[in-house]
């Protein structure tokens, strides 16, 4: 039962630009399909119509969109009105579920403490974008890696990283006797 966030992210912390990726990386885009297909992803809405239309909904996945437009509609998926509402209805088709976008969805989810694993793909370039990535603090450890080079399909080399929750230090001071874990 995880809730687990995948991102594309320059070094410089930019994951958008006008309404899409401020990068090509046909790789990275076959990661992110290995990765989330068959789970249930959950996106803002600016994010969900950031994909090419003809490729909404995301095929092999449940797809939930979050809007505060009551009125919205998305042929193909399921539309919510918050992050809450989004993984209660996600965990109905499975537990492991991805968020994929966009910055508010990603900063909600890592303000509420609810994020276990992060896939990302650190774009090895500084890019000017509008959209970032929340700081991730020192909460996360690197448990895997691998580095593609820059290549005829692919203008910046990139790692693919994932990331998951440090152990907390769960040391605490009990006023009645010394420091314990």
């Amino acid at each position: 039962m995880s809730v687990q966030v995948i991102v594309a992210m320059a070094e410089n912390g930019v994951i958008g630009r006008d309404g899409g990726l401020p990068w090509h990386l046909p790789d990275d885009m076959q990661h992110f399909q290995r990765t989330t297909m068959g789970h249930p992803v959950i996106s803002g809405r600016k994010n969900y119509q950031s994909i090419p239309e003809r490729f909404r909904p995301l095929k092999g996945r449940s797809n939930v969109v979050i809007t505060h437009d009551r009125d919205y509609r998305a042929e193909g998926a399921l539309v919510v009105h918050s992050l809450e509402q989004a993984i209660t209805e996600a965990r109905r088709v499975n537990e492991d579920l991805f968020i994929i976008g966009g910055g508010q969805i990603y900063a909600e989810a890592f303000l509420q403490d609810i994020v276990d694993r992060i896939f990302l793909t650190v774009v090895h370039a500084e890019v000017d974008g509008d959209v970032y990535f929340p700081e991730l603090g020192d909460a996360w450890q690197v448990v895997e890696e691998q580095f593609h080079p820059a290549d005829v399909r692919h203008e910046h080399a990139f790692t693919f990283k994932t990331l998951e929750r440090a152990p907390r230090d769960r040391t605490f001071s009990d006023p009645n006797g010394p420091t314990t874990k």
